[in-house]
């Protein structure tokens, strides 16, 4: 038994049968290209985590430029 019922032999077929129909350039290429993907996902995870580094502090001085802000618009109302 291999994987969920199928056995090594089983698995085996199916690589002859797609290295014949695609040929071994092609699965390279693909390989390849799977490789880039995986890359760049894991690069615009970490982009994106430390993003969110940036982001917490951001809140943070947004709520003080919005409360000066505030207080231009109530001086300009007592004036």
């Amino acid at each position: 038994m291999g994987l969920g019922g199928i056995s090594i032999w089983q698995l085996l077929i199916v690589l002859a049968i797609v290295v014949m129909l695609f040929g071994t350039k092609r699965l390279r290429n693909l390989g390849g290209d799977v490789g880039s993907a995986i890359k760049g996902f894991k690069k615009a995870m970490k982009e994106d985590e430390a993003g969110k580094v940036e982001d917490k502090t951001d809140p943070v001085d947004q709520q003080s430029v919005i409360d000066g802000e505030a207080e231009k618009v109530d001086q300009k109302k007592d004036s």
